[in-house]
């Protein structure tokens, strides 16, 4: 005999009460927690403050230009013309160096302005642009009234850094190094011992910006703008419109004479020379910036 049993399930705790699946789907949405967490300020850091360049002047040099005006009827004045028996005086620059920023340059420029065998004395300014710089220091012969510097000068490798470059030709009696605007004989730049000693003033009124980042700037004039006034205000040789046709052709077409003919575009109409130049002692060693 079989016998069946029967399992009875118990019923449901009275506490319990099921819910359809849409109901707590419903309930769990309307019961999130919401937390509260402290603002974050997403604002970005306040941006480093950029180093400005050392305008400190740290040396003084001078410079006196003069006018000869028998250099050019009669070459009688050997290799100096500072020798020069009837100058006329323009007046003295005093120029403020950087020699915090740019040592080399600093100090090859005075050696030049204080060599014992002259170096900038007795030299040109070979060219003159209005309104905009003038250009001294070209390299060549001494007879010619062209700079010969000393081997002995120190290799300036400022010229690919690029601090130095910083600064810019913002007014007028901005000195700086002529790096792009050197005009100096391919034949002589390839010579193992050159030296760049080519120089510029800007003679203002307004920048010169397409200069900037191209040239070393490296002082600026603290005495005798007014000399560089009346520099800038001295004649130059200008070609003719025609003229300029004539070489821009002949340059076009490969033709030497036309790099020769433009050589005396833009030199002054009257021997402009440095008759003097050296450094200015002064008590105080460092002085004062002279820009912002």
């Amino acid at each position: 005999m079989t016998t069946t049993t029967t399992t009875t399930l118990p019923p449901h705790p009275p506490s319990i009460k099921l819910l359809p699946r849409r109901s707590l789907l419903f309930l769990s949405a309307t019961t999130t927690t919401t937390l509260s967490l402290p603002s974050l300020s997403l604002s970005s850091p306040p941006p480093l403050k950029q180093q400005q360049p050392d305008t400190t002047i740290t040396d003084r040099v001078f410079m006196d230009f003069s006018i000869c005006p028998s250099y050019f009827q009669a070459r009688t004045l050997g290799s100096d013309l500072a020798s020069c028996p009837d100058s006329v005086p323009l007046g003295r620059v005093v120029i403020g160096l950087y020699g915090n920023l740019v040592p080399i340059t600093v100090s090859n420029f005075k050696a030049m302005c204080t060599g014992v065998s002259g170096y900038y004395k007795g030299t040109l300014i070979q060219k003159i642009f209005p309104g905009r710089y003038f250009m001294a220091g070209r390299q060549g012969r001494r007879d010619k009234g062209e700079v010969k510097p000393p081997v002995n000068l120190v290799r300036n490798t400022e010229s690919v850094e690029p601090k130095a470059f910083e600064l810019g030709h913002t007014k007028g009696g901005i000195l700086s190094l002529c790096i792009s605007e050197n005009d100096d004989e391919d034949d002589i730049k390839l010579d193992p011992d050159y030296h760049n000693v080519e120089f510029m003033i800007t003679t203002g009124p307004g920048p010169c910006p397409d200069l900037d980042g191209r040239n070393i700037v490296f002082g600026s004039v603290l005495e005798g703008m007014d000399v560089v006034a009346n520099i800038a205000s001295i004649p130059t040789y200008k070609p003719g419109e025609r003229v300029r046709q004539y070489n821009d052709f002949a340059e076009f077409i490969g033709d030497e004479r036309a790099k020769s003919a433009r050589a005396i575009w833009d030199r002054p109409q009257k021997t402009l020379y440095i008759s003097n130049c050296g450094e200015v002692k002064v008590t105080k060693p460092t002085l004062s910036p002279s820009l912002p």
